[in-house]
């Protein structure tokens, strides 16, 4: 009597296996079409919704692209619209856009500090003519030393001083 009994719910369990060969497919008038037979050659693969013995897909929402029980799709053509959009090539929208902010900035921050630069040695240039023009006149120059006090330049002092400021004349007034 347990085998009897063992093999009668063995036979109801696998009932459900036989019914899940299901083939789910838009046929080319737009209908949806569920068979237990494959479709027929002329149906793109495009259009196979669902193969046999395979779970039918979700939506994002997470409910299946079955229909309902008065047989018309409750949320399903979303569903499918989405899955049937074509995905991105790998890369995220978002994450390009991040990106290209991201750069934008950079290159901002690149020229500003270019700016910031040649500024700076536009105001070099402008001091060390200055100098040139006071050391070019002649007049005595005199330069407080570490002690606080004031020494007149002499002819040595003045040279070199000279050279300085035209190599500095040099690499910032171009």
């Amino acid at each position: 009597m347990k085998f009897m009994h063992w093999l009668l719910v063995g036979c109801v369990v696998a009932l459900p296996l036989s019914a899940n060969a299901q083939w789910q497919w838009i046929d080319k008038n737009g209908k949806k079409v569920f068979s237990d037979q494959a479709p027929p050659p002329d149906v793109p693969e495009k259009n196979i919704l669902r193969r046999s013995g395979t779970p039918p897909p979700r939506s994002a929402t997470g409910m299946t692209d079955a229909p309902a029980a008065d047989g018309t799709e409750a949320a399903a053509p979303k569903a499918r619209d989405t899955a049937a959009a074509p995905k991105p090539s790998g890369v995220d929208k978002e994450l390009e856009e991040k990106t290209k902010k991201a750069e934008a900035e950079e290159k901002a921050k690149r020229a500003a500090e270019e700016a910031k630069v040649a500024k700076a040695k536009a105001d070099n240039c402008a001091r060390a003519r200055e100098g040139k023009a006071t050391f070019d006149s002649g007049i005595r120059i005199a330069k407080v030393n570490s002690k606080g006090e004031r020494e007149i330049m002499d002819d040595t002092a003045r040279a070199a001083e000279q050279k300085r400021v035209q190599s500095v004349i040099d690499s910032d007034c171009k």
